[in-house]
């Protein structure tokens, strides 16, 4: 799965309209320049795909007063919305060791009603479990990492990973089930963009004014 797809995508729904520069500043501000692929050219690029992929609508807005070529204005459509929650359910309950997929899915969560989000949770907690199971009928935690020489300390990180992941997710879906957080029909949503006016501290540059991605 993309983590890019589901970030983009998940950032011009919030907006309803947003052009490129936007998507990335919400992306960086999001810190997911640190933690995906999410750089200037793969947001571009994903961009261009979706729209001929029928995911989002372009719209041509004329230049700003400051002069330039018209900028290009993202809309999702109805089968770019589909595509969203499915990667967002997708990404939510697959269990791999990509922190760029599960760190997008988190913080497209609230984009779902309260039960479903636990529901799709607890489905990831069995499916890790379920990883661990298999695992560990060909390595055994307790026999120490030394079993299988020091090829055995990859299967000693991918069970403490598990471990530490599954352990977070219950303490997760603890919080959501006591009240934590605003969920899809709860109310007014966590605002996580910013406006065209707002200063990103996080941006990687400054923006200029001939910027019209």
């Amino acid at each position: 799965m993309s983590a890019i797809r589901l970030l983009v995508l998940g950032a011009i729904r919030q907006h309803g309209r947003a052009h490129g520069y936007q998507v990335r500043n919400d992306l960086e501000y999001w810190g997911a320049h640190e933690w995906s692929h999410a750089k200037p050219g793969s947001i571009y690029h994903a961009l261009k795909q979706m729209q001929k992929q029928g995911l989002l609508h372009a719209h041509e807005i004329a230049p700003s007063t400051a002069g330039g070529p018209p900028r290009t204005e993202y809309e999702i459509t109805d089968w770019g919305t589909d595509e969203y929650f499915r990667l967002l359910r997708e990404a939510l309950t697959a269990y791999d060791q990509r922190m760029d997929v599960k760190s997008a899915a988190i913080g497209a969560i609230v984009d779902l009603p309260r039960a479903e989000a636990v529901a799709l949770l607890k489905e990831r907690v069995r499916r890790i479990d379920a990883w661990r199971a298999d695992v560990t009928e060909h390595y055994v935690p307790e026999n120490g990492p030394g079993q299988l020489g020091h090829i055995g300390e990859i299967m000693n990180l991918w069970v403490h990973t598990a471990d530490g992941e599954a352990a977070w997710t219950e303490g997760l879906i603890t919080r959501i089930e006591n009240g934590a957080y605003t969920f899809a029909g709860e109310g007014t949503p966590f605002r996580g963009i910013l406006t065209d006016t707002e200063e990103n501290p996080y941006a990687t540059r400054e923006r200029h004014p001939g910027d019209t991605h």
